[in-house]
């Protein structure tokens, strides 16, 4: 089987890092404007906004130099997950799993305020590093 996501675009606001409850793994979801290759009747470009989900240090360096705006690409895979609500309700969602993360422009970084110009690999996850 095979399962390969390659997309560029650009962040749509700052990436959210968090940790898991169990083990502090750290976890950042940002979401990725995608512009399509054709324009509608209009003659506009549209773009598709997909989930990307990374781990542990690729997670940490996305949440530290990534932002609003910053262009990237990602390598991954496609994830489709279920859910319930807190009222109960079912919900269904796709997201890609970052397994490497490439910055393409230069960017203020959040912590030092030099520019980052790096691609940051990521690491193997497990059935047991994933929170839900």
């Amino acid at each position: 089987m095979i399962n390969v996501v390659a997309l560029v675009g650009r962040l749509t606001r700052d990436p959210e890092l968090r940790y898991t409850a169990s083990g502090g793994v750290a976890i950042t979801t940002f979401t990725l404007a995608v512009n399509r290759p054709f324009t509608n009747q209009q003659g506009e470009r549209e773009a598709d906004f997909i989930r990307i989900v990374t781990w542990r240090k690729q997670a940490e360096n996305c949440a530290n130099y990534l932002g609003k705006g910053r262009l990237v690409a990602v390598e991954g895979r496609l994830q489709v997950r279920n859910y319930e609500t807190s009222e109960g309700q079912r919900r269904t969602i796709s997201e890609v799993v970052a397994s490497n993360v490439q910055f393409l422009d230069r960017g203020e970084s959040r912590d030092t305020g030099s520019g980052v110009f790096e691609d940051f690999g990521g690491e193997e996850v497990t059935e047991d590093d994933v929170p839900f």
